[in-house]
């Protein structure tokens, strides 16, 4: 059975590298099932990219909020989605998986300077393409980045990896009568707050009718699941026509 589709980006935030909801630090074990479950996506024959984030490092928004100067804090939160990425490239490479980091922020030795055409290259030659440094630009986040990044490339879904199965119309853990969506229009999202990425990113792939598939990834197969065009999580896109 062919997967369901040929070309993905995989969001995943920093806390997804601790292990933890609201960890802290990089857990070594995490990284690995983390590549495993990319590697296993990739032989497939999906070309996947990837968007870190380092909120396991270092926030911007909340040093902001604590008094740092909002532009520099930003920077410092980018230097730590690098971190994850490279953490990510060396656990890809340590199960034979080729990865290239690309970096928004220009720091040669350690990565690419991101490049659209190269990134793209990258992809088609079946290589993983990691994507750090945000957009490179304070005041964005990485789940912008990553619907900037998915838009450039060409991805044909966008899918966030979480720690819980998918879009709820209330926080799961407060409240026992929460309800998972199966499928949420972007408007539903905006109107309603709902937790999925920030309103900058979802306008972004509302405009661009670019879907979002949030999903649990630390269930082991699940990212497997989604690309094969499995019911796993929330799909976020335009409301689909009753029959």
């Amino acid at each position: 059975m062919p997967a369901a589709y040929r070309r993905v980006l995989l969001k995943l935030s920093g806390e997804i590298f601790s292990g933890a909801e609201g960890g802290f630090g990089i857990d070594a074990e995490v990284v690995t099932s983390l590549a495993k479950q990319v590697a296993e996506v990739q032989a497939l024959g999906v070309e996947i990219a990837v968007v870190v984030g380092g909120g396991n490092i270092f926030r911007g928004a909340q040093a902001s909020a604590m008094g740092m100067e909002r532009a520099r804090a930003d920077y410092m939160g980018m230097l730590a989605t690098v971190i994850n990425a490279l953490a990510l490239a060396d656990a890809l490479g340590q199960i034979g998986s080729d990865s290239r980091v690309q970096s928004a922020i220009w720091m040669q030795e350690v990565a690419e300077p991101f490049i659209r055409g190269r990134a793209i290259r990258h992809l088609e030659k079946g290589r993983i393409v990691i994507f750090g440094g945000g957009t490179g630009n304070p005041y964005f986040s990485t789940d912008t980045a990553a619907s900037v990044r998915a838009l450039e490339i060409g991805a044909e879904a966008i899918l966030k990896g979480t720690h819980v199965d998918g879009v709820y119309d209330a926080d799961p853990r407060k409240n026992p009568d929460a309800k998972r969506f199966t499928d949420v229009d972007y408007i539903e999202v905006l109107s309603r707050g709902l937790k999925v990425m920030d309103s900058t990113a979802i306008s972004l792939c509302m405009d661009n009718a670019l879907p979002i598939i949030v999903f649990d990834l630390t269930a082991g197969g699940n990212l497997r699941r989604v690309v094969m065009g499995e019911d796993v999580g929330t799909r976020v896109g335009m409301r689909r026509a009753s029959v």
